[in-house]
């Protein structure tokens, strides 16, 4: 006979009710209060018969508690909850998921059209990285994604180019010629006529006097000034101005003053790539009352849903988000180590190693003139190091000429192996296909054609870890959140513990699973029952509970 648990639970004196139920169907033993805890769908029931308390998913209270000691008893319970419940039943309808839940974009097509079908076949949003690549290719992406998912869900990453304008207007234009109905806007610090241009072309009169929103945005910031200015109308000055050039209709600018710019705000805490660093516990529920005060003001038909990115590795992590009023979670790192991730196995192998302290910023390639960094791996390469020294040169010199030639020479060999003004060739022929302008602002300014050339290396640091470029694996720029470091730390020594296991869609049931577990475990101890650490923590398990 199994021992059973009663020894690590502590419970209230006096129970709820009486209950009623078969007694076989009450566990005492750790297998089986374990399988309890899981039966998610179903309620669960802490009874005590005797000195022994147990669980079970059947029965109910048939009236007030008795002496105690006289009959079994409900001291405990926790309604059914499996995952689907999680978050805002609203962003599950719009998005057309099972699941309040999506995987954030990451660029150069590291959450790659295998990623996003593979969840959406699953019921899962996931955003295509098209940041950093070329029209182009991203149409290709489009292409697949839509034909392997006509219906979705799908979403297609638009990023802020302050740098390369032209790519995100032409990435817009593709999404309104082939019909993207969801971008996941990120790294913007205003709005563009270009983002105000997806938005808008998409509105159109619904039933009942209502508004058609068929583009939908869901904007990632991570600080209130920019929420604001998504959570607000479209800016008239943008608006009219597009109305001008004929690019929207005079009911779609009409129509541009009663919706906010995004569906979705996604408070993006600290996170892999672009980041604040900002800390979730202050982050989410500032975003939320900024919501309140201006859905207070504007009354929408549909109140903007606040998600949470950032830290999102572990399933007790969803759930601290879903408790502080999230409306849906987000992941972004543990997707790269994933099968499906369009990055190589030695990123994969390094991101499957790092701890959570494994992570620097380092300066971002398509933001370098203004400093911005971004957060990556410093565990097996030495790209944050090297970035930073190019930064530094950068803001100490005004010209490729200026560099003293000691200090040309270390670049030359140890960063971009190679003389700088042969980068500078193949620098001006990467422009000359992808934005001709650069090469143009660069004839006439010194610095930014040194800028040009710095960015070289940052751009393709991170080409070199999703191809796997052998003979550049220190120079590898690897995305990455503490958010890794926390997942790899919970399935060690589980099923999801070696990278080439690690499935999105499972990953995500995972999480999810685990954080409906980790609410059920919570509530039943919020009413006095202690469990033991092997029944108290989910762990990743080798067949779903979804």
């Amino acid at each position: 006979m199994e021992k059973d648990v009663l020894n690590l639970v502590e419970l209230p004196a006096s129970g709820i009710g009486e209950w009623e139920c078969p007694a076989e169907s009450v566990a005492f033993d750790e297998q089986g209060i374990l399988e309890r805890l899981l039966a998610l769908d179903r309620p669960c029931f802490a009874v005590r018969e005797g000195a022994r308390v147990g669980l079970s998913n059947e029965g109910r209270c048939a009236g007030p508690a008795r002496t105690a000691g006289t009959g079994p008893e409900v001291v405990a319970w926790a309604p059914p909850l499996p995952a689907s419940q999680l978050g805002d039943a609203a962003f599950r309808e719009a998005h057309g998921t099972r699941f309040a839940y999506y995987a954030g974009a990451m660029a150069n097509g590291i959450a790659s059209e295998e990623m996003v079908i593979a969840l959406g076949r699953d019921g899962l949003l996931a955003s295509f990285g098209a940041g950093g690549l070329l029209p182009a290719r991203v149409r290709e992406a489009v292409d697949r994604i839509q034909a392997a998912l006509p219906e979705g869900p799908y979403a297609f990453n638009l990023i802020h180019s302050p740098a390369e304008p032209a790519l995100e207007r032409e990435c817009v234009e593709l999404y309104l010629d082939r019909g993207v109905r969801c971008i996941e806007a990120a790294a913007y610090l205003d709005l563009t006529p270009q983002v105000v241009l997806y938005r808008v072309a998409g509105l159109g009169p619904g039933p009942e006097g209502g508004i058609e929103i068929r583009n939908r945005i869901i904007a990632k910031v991570s600080r209130g000034e920019v929420a604001t200015k998504f959570m607000e109308p479209a800016p008239p000055r943008l608006v009219e101005a597009l109305l001008a050039e004929g690019r929207i209709s005079e009911e779609q600018a009409r129509l541009s003053e009663k919706v906010p710019m995004a569906d979705d705000i996604t408070a993006e805490a600290d996170s892999a790539g672009h980041t604040d660093n900002r800390p979730m516990l202050g982050l989410l529920p500032s975003l939320l009352a900024l919501r309140d005060e201006i859905q207070a003001r504007r009354g929408y038909a549909r109140p903007v849903r606040v998600g949470a990115a950032g830290g999102i590795g572990t399933p007790t992590a969803a759930l601290a988000a879903f408790f502080m009023g999230a409306a849906y979670v987000v992941t972004g790192s543990i997707n790269q180590a994933c099968v499906e991730a369009g990055a190589s196995d030695h990123t994969k192998a390094l991101l499957g190693q790092a701890d959570m302290a494994d992570v620097m910023m380092a300066p971002a390639a398509d933001m370098f003139e203004m400093g911005v960094k971004l957060q990556v791996l410093k565990r097996g390469t030495l790209f944050p190091m090297r970035a930073q020294k190019l930064y530094e040169i950068y803001t100490r010199y005004d010209s490729i000429d200026e560099i003293p030639a000691r200090e040309r020479e270390k670049l030359e060999k140890q960063i971009f192996r190679n003389g700088l003004e042969e980068i500078w060739e193949s620098t001006a022929a990467y422009f000359a296909e992808r934005d001709p302008s650069q090469i143009e602002k660069a004839a006439s300014r010194p610095k930014r054609k040194m800028a040009l050339i710095f960015r070289w290396y940052l751009g393709l640091s991170s080409n070199w870890s999703n191809a796997g470029t052998a003979g550049r694996e220190m120079d590898y720029q690897i995305w990455c959140g503490p958010a890794m470091g926390a997942f790899n730390a919970w399935a060690r020594g589980s099923c999801l513990e070696e990278v080439k296991q690690r499935r999105v869609a499972d990953v995500a049931q995972q999480i999810l699973t685990g954080a409906a577990f980790a609410c059920r475990v919570q509530s039943l101890s919020f009413q006095g029952v202690r469990f033991p650490p092997g029944l108290s923590t989910y762990r990743p398990r080798s067949q779903g509970c979804l």
